[in-house]
């Protein structure tokens, strides 16, 4: 009978317990709930994905506090938030790493442009420099031409004297030896690549009055046919004159002029400044930086 009382009892109690911790559960729950939204009030803060912190699941009913040990569906159900969390957060690290990328790369880029345009632009001005040096030495060569030609121009009419050729002839003959022609090519062979010259013919003869200067115009005739035909001298640099028997320009030791007997014929070759310009212009211009350097 004892047994059975205490038994009863047991029970008793045992089923009392639940109703008991219910009602407490009950009792306790709004302060709980205060509790939790004052918790939530000073945790209103947003984490790094723009959500509110999570909070802890504070209804656990009667058996979750009275086992000690946790079962795995209430595991799994309170650490299922956090994994989305941190799913969340990977999401968002990784979206970041790619926008850092993104941008590193645009920087990149700039950095690249902005050095190569500012290449681009030193070139130019290397370039624009070599400009401005040749546009300095041409006008330097221009104003150096120019002197010349201003000083060419001056004296385009002073001859000068160069070389004197003559030519001797029998009495009565006006037909070239071949120590004449070979005088005269010595003379007229160097004649094809100059300018600026004139060849002054001059003959004289024995005698007297026109048959002297016909004669003598003869001789000097003679040569010139010479010149144009066998040496393509033009005929507008020769200048002719049959002098007759006049006395010859040199003068003895007594200061007195002499006529030589015979026919000759004395070739002047007279030359101005013309011949200095034509070499000046035809001198090969400096190279350019651009025609020295190699090619790339």
């Amino acid at each position: 009978m004892k047994n059975s009382l205490q038994v009863g009892l047991l029970l008793a109690v045992a089923l009392a317990v639940p109703a008991f911790a219910q009602t407490s559960s009950t009792t306790d729950q709004p302060a709980a709930t205060s509790t939790t939204a004052a918790d939530q009030s000073t945790t209103s803060s947003t984490g790094a994905s723009g959500k509110p912190a999570l909070q802890p699941d504070t209804h656990e009913g009667f058996w979750g506090k009275m086992n000690p040990f946790a079962r795995k569906k209430y595991v799994q159900r309170q650490t299922q938030p956090i994994r989305d969390r941190v799913n969340e957060l990977d999401e968002l690290t990784s979206a970041n790493s790619k926008m850092i990328k993104d941008v590193d790369s645009r920087a990149q880029e700039g950095v690249r442009l902005a050095s190569t345009k500012a290449n681009e632009a030193d070139q130019h001005a290397i370039e624009a420099g070599n400009k401005a040096q040749l546009a300095q030495q041409t006008a330097t060569q221009a104003n150096t031409r120019l002197s010349t030609v201003e000083q060419v121009v001056g004296n385009i009419d002073q001859y000068k004297a160069a070389t004197q050729t003559e030519i001797r002839f029998r009495p009565g003959q006006s037909v070239l030896s071949q120590n004449a022609k070979t005088a005269l090519d010595e003379m007229a062979t160097p004649l094809k690549t100059q300018r600026g010259y004139i060849i002054e013919v001059q003959g004289f003869s024995s005698g007297r009055g026109q048959a002297a200067i016909a004669t003598s115009q003869k001789m000097a005739d003679s040569v010139v046919r010479y010149l144009v035909l066998n040496h393509e001298i033009p005929v507008y640099r020769i200048f002719v004159v049959g002098m007759g028997n006049a006395p010859a320009a040199s003068a003895d030791e007594q200061g007195k002029t002499k006529r030589i007997s015979g026919g000759r014929v004395e070739i002047s070759l007279l030359k101005n400044d013309l011949e200095q310009l034509a070499s000046t212009s035809s001198a090969p211009a400096p190279a350019t930086q651009d025609q020295q350097a190699p090619p790339k």
